[in-house]
């Protein structure tokens, strides 16, 4: 029995990447109303990473308490999702916190985090609007030094008209840059000429994408709860072996191949 105990210690130092185990945010999302979709179990998950199957061992769904900075569309287009600002707003819960950021040609913090629903709202209703929108800019911006005391989940919520300028920024680095600093970034837009770039940007960094419109289509439901909902409920994945911060991480839902599935390996 010694000897037996013994060597399993020693296949254990041999080969400790064979019981290593990776953390994976997830969030799942029907793609036509933003409804989050609860219930699934680790059968439900297929992970791969570039191309290779990764086992998920777990799948424990949670609702996180937020600290949301609310990236807010000041260009020209921008008008037409201000008066939507307020109803985002309306939705945080006490111990959450948001900050609001302006942009149009730059970003601009114009209130810093705080609970209280007065102080922001009176920074949005101080807006002014005018220039292009350079969202990729305003996103590494944000990500990049925006979060460095917060104690919650950190979240992007960008509320744009859906166009995009000539940021200097690629989507890529921005991608990277939220990995690093572990934000997930919510899109909620107006109009679809730059849906690929928004849906990209939530499917990479654990987060999920929503068109306004569509989803008032769909139900006749106020947006605003809905998008909450789903920025609190995600699904942390146990995933056998080391995964890292790999740029070709897929995650899939065998039982909704349809959902918005995006995905993040916590650090």
């Amino acid at each position: 029995m010694k000897f037996t105990r013994c060597l399993y210690a020693l296949c254990l130092l041999a080969a400790p990447g064979a019981w290593a185990a990776t953390k994976v945010l997830v969030t799942v999302v029907e793609p036509r109303t933003g409804v989050a979709l609860t219930g699934l179990r680790a059968e439900d998950f297929t992970v791969l990473d570039d191309k290779t199957p990764r086992p998920v061992e777990a799948a424990d769904f949670t609702r996180d308490t937020l600290d949301i900075m609310l990236l807010l569309d000041a260009s020209l287009v921008g008008p037409m999702v201000q008066p939507l600002a307020e109803s985002f707003v309306a939705q945080l819960e006490p111990k959450e916190q948001m900050a609001v950021v302006a942009y149009a040609s730059s970003a601009d913090l114009i209130q810093d985090f705080t609970s209280s629903r007065q102080l922001i709202l009176r920074a949005i209703s101080q807006v002014k609007f005018g220039n292009q929108p350079h969202v990729l800019d305003a996103l590494f911006a944000a990500i990049d030094g925006g979060f460095q005391n917060s104690p919650f989940r950190r979240v992007i919520l960008l509320l744009t008209s859906g166009y995009e300028g000539y940021s200097k920024t690629r989507d890529r680095e921005v991608v990277r840059l939220a990995h690093r600093n572990q934000v997930s970034i919510y899109p909620a837009y107006m109009a679809g000429s730059e849906r690929f770039m928004l849906e990209t940007l939530a499917r990479e960094t654990g987060g999920a994408s929503f068109n306004l419109p569509q989803m008032r289509k769909a139900d006749k439901a106020e947006p605003a709860k809905r998008v909450f909902e789903a920025l609190r409920a995600h699904y942390t994945l146990t995933v056998s072996g080391n995964l890292g911060l790999s740029e070709k991480l897929k995650v899939e839902v065998k039982s909704a191949p349809k959902a918005q599935v995006s995905a993040m390996a916590l650090e």
